[in-house]
């Protein structure tokens, strides 16, 4: 997208630039359920989710594919309305520098969307600051895992963030009024221009900012449809797999369940690495046992389980379990906690769909995924054995467990 090689400062261009990729993602995602409706039917023993039930008329025509590209259609029109004036205006912004790591594209190994959050953090710290002016700050407030270190990151990398600041320093810690302030003192007796990002899970954490916090929310269902399906084929073309395009069209509804970029990426990897019909509906079953069993413990979406503290339960990548297995969020554990669990075997959640029976008889951590962007952030989680008795709905908080200190 051209607008991706300019630095866009106007954020009326960047709310119309954001609604043009929103309609571009839909656009994709429909078309690819509208050319499966010609494939081969996938054996599924569940029940299709409701948003995806097809209504069929006398005649046998799809009224709900036929609406739903009707209502894209409507969405794209909409937004390419007035792109006439928005072309012009963005031919007087100015050009980024084409380096290999923004022009081509490496499969997961580029920073996937965020254009209109990156440009707005890349405004920010460019903007100048009067003389004698305290250090602004921009919170940056996202759930867990979605991409606030790897946004920082990415743009503090930019050129024009270098040749602005002497320093850029990052610093990983949980901050309260009382530290705060004392950091605060410190950094506005640095050079003037001096600039603050912070970034937490909280949403009390905005009353730091000096200016309007930045929310980071979760892709949308369609963003990460397109960016499994363009991970989990990599250099292949679909059109020479016809049946693993359906399978990957199916997987990808499960996302809206199971959806972060973490869980994308790494059930990508797996599928990429085994182009097999079989394999491809193994791994579709176990996503759609996972959601269906989470549902009823707990009868909410399970990607919401783990910013609760809940447990999730993956015993479903086991096709033979001797007992149930839990994933406990990284985020329940305290500091000590932690050292205790790096004695722990690790295991890659990749090879774990690779080869289930690498799996440890005892409580493991699960690496669901190591980033390969700055700051390469790893996601562990600590997996129980739940061969002991705890109750199904109950969170993690709070318990205590041999050689898991709380």
């Amino acid at each position: 997208m051209k607008s991706q090689r300019r630095y866009i400062t106007n954020s009326g261009m960047l709310m119309q630039l954001k609604a043009l990729a929103d309609a571009m993602y839909r656009g994709h995602h429909v078309l690819d359920m509208f050319r499966c409706r010609t494939l081969i039917q996938v054996s599924n023993p569940f029940p299709p989710l409701k948003r995806f039930c097809k209504i069929v008329d006398a005649s046998g025509k799809d009224k709900a594919s036929h609406l739903e590209l009707h209502r894209t259609l409507e969405i794209l029109e909409t937004a390419v309305d007035h792109m006439a004036e928005f072309v012009v205006l963005l031919g007087g912004c100015d050009r980024m520098s084409r380096r290999p790591y923004d022009t081509y594209l490496y499969i997961d190994n580029f920073m996937f969307g965020r254009h209109t959050e990156k440009q707005r953090l890349l405004n920010f710290l460019l903007e100048y600051n009067p003389p004698g002016v305290q250090p602004a700050v921009l919170p940056i407030i996202g759930a867990l895992g979605v991409g606030k270190k790897t946004l920082v990151a990415h743009v503090c990398a930019d050129e024009r963030v270098q040749s602005q600041f002497s320093s850029i320093l990052h610093l990983n810690e949980d901050v309260n009024e009382m530290n705060w302030e004392e950091f605060y003192k410190s950094v506005a007796q640095m050079n003037e221009g001096s600039k603050v990002v912070t970034i937490s899970r909280l949403r009390k954490s905005e009353k730091l900012g000096t200016v309007k916090p930045m929310f980071l929310n979760n892709h949308s269902d369609e963003e990460l449809s397109y960016l499994f399906k363009t991970l989990a084929f990599g250099s292949a073309n679909p059109k020479d797999h016809p049946r693993l395009v359906q399978i990957a069209e199916e997987i990808s509804m499960q996302m809206q369940f199971i959806g972060t970029l973490a869980a994308a990426n790494a059930t990508a990897d797996a599928l990429r690495g085994n182009l097999d019909v079989n394999f491809w509906l193994g791994r579709l079953k176990m996503c759609i046992t996972l959601t269906e069993k989470n549902f009823s413990l707990y009868g909410q979406n399970p990607k919401l389980l783990p910013e609760q503290g809940r447990r999730i339960d993956i015993t479903s990548i086991a096709f033979s379990p001797t007992a149930q297995l839990h994933v406990i969020p990284c985020t329940n554990f305290s500091s000590a906690s932690k050292v205790t669990m790096k004695n722990l075997p690790r295991v890659r959640f990749r090879e774990l769909l690779l080869d289930l029976s690498i799996r440890p008889k005892d409580e493991f951590n699960l690496v669901t995924w190591e980033s390969r962007l700055p700051p390469y952030t790893s996601f562990v989680h600590f997996v129980l054995n739940c061969a002991q008795d705890m109750p199904e709905d109950a969170p993690f908080l709070g318990r205590k467990r041999q050689g898991i200190p709380s």
